[in-house]
């Protein structure tokens, strides 16, 4: 069986799935809110079949549109996006114990790639 979103099938998904965990760290729910909002993302980013589509789907592009965007409209700001990325990447990336592994490894590269494809 094949199901066909719309794109605004797709917003709603994201929203509802990325605003509950909003709402949660927000309210403190189980400790402290950046806890909550990490391991909620972690468990959304794990989504398997169209929920996992649809929510990983837009963010390697929305990095691309929003260097685009911003080489438009305050050319200055783009650079500092691209470094505010990349330092909260590296950020993530050293909350591992060890080293990276590969995946997170292949993530980071295409991270880059969609900041540098603008």
């Amino acid at each position: 069986m094949s199901v066909t979103l719309t794109d605004q099938d797709k917003i709603t998904l994201r929203t509802a799935a990325y605003g509950a965990v909003s709402l949660l760290a927000a309210a403190g729910a189980t400790g402290s809110p950046h806890k909550v909002a990490t391991q909620g993302s972690i468990a959304l980013a794990s989504a398997t079949g169209l929920v996992g589509h649809v929510l990983a789907d837009r963010v390697l592009p929305a990095l691309t549109a929003s260097v685009h965007l911003l080489k438009r409209q305050a050319p200055a700001e783009a650079d500092n996006f691209r470094s505010t990325v990349l330092v909260a990447v590296e950020a993530a990336a050293r909350a591992q114990k060890g080293e990276p592994g590969p995946t997170m490894a292949d993530m980071t590269r295409k991270i880059t790639e969609a900041l540098d494809a603008a």
